[in-house]
Formats: C-alpha cells, sequence, structure tokens
C-alpha cells in the first residue's frame, strides 16, 4: 500500500486560496479499475481509493504513514507567481497593443 502527500492547488472556481492550506495524504490505485458491460461505469474493488486524509502540516503527514507502515512520496507545491495588474495600465501611454472596443 502506497500513498502520496501534496497540497492541492486552488481551484479554478475560486479566486482565493482556500482549502490549499492542508496537506493530503491519498493512497495509489492498487486494483485496476473494471467496466461495467452493461451500463459503461467504472468501478473498483479498492476502497482505499476513497480515503483522503487531511493534515495541518507535512511533518503530520509523514509521522503518520511512518506510523502506520504506509510507503508514501510528497509532492512539493508550487507557489503561484501573482502579477500586479491595474486598471489605469489599460489606458497608458505606452500600451503595446492599442486599446479599442
Amino acid at each position: 500500500m502506497s500513498a502520496k502527500i501534496y497540497r492541492p492547488a486552488k481551484t479554478a472556481m475560486q479566486s482565493g486560496k482556500a482549502k490549499t492550506h492542508l496537506w493530503v495524504l491519498e493512497f495509489d490505485q492498487s486494483a485496476p479499475r473494471v467496466i461495467d458491460p452493461l451500463m459503461g461505469y467504472t468501478g473498483s474493488g479498492d476502497m482505499q481509493q476513497q480515503v483522503k486524509l487531511t493534515f495541518e502540516t507535512r511533518e503530520a503527514a509523514e509521522a503518520y504513514a511512518k506510523a502506520n507502515g504506509i510507503a508514501y512520496r510528497v509532492m512539493e507545491p508550487k507557489e503561484a507567481t501573482r502579477k500586479a495588474v491595474s486598471y489605469s495600465d489599460n489606458f497608458r501611454y505606452s500600451r503595446t497593443q492599442p486599446w479599442t472596443h
């Protein structure tokens, strides 16, 4: 049984950084998924895939994995770079593209 520990990125449906400060321990897929021949649904008998544990710190997630004998890998978060954009920049004289309607 192996798992990955990561800090989730912000979703496209939010402008802030809500729910991105927690670390998540998510188990890897241990059994292949099967397709139901009648309806075409995808299913699996692996119940560990449904488990997502959240922790306040990366160290707490690693300690939990070590205490329970779970092989894990840590995925480092990539910090987003934010550009400072001003509404008045649309009308500045040195604009490279012309402003039109």
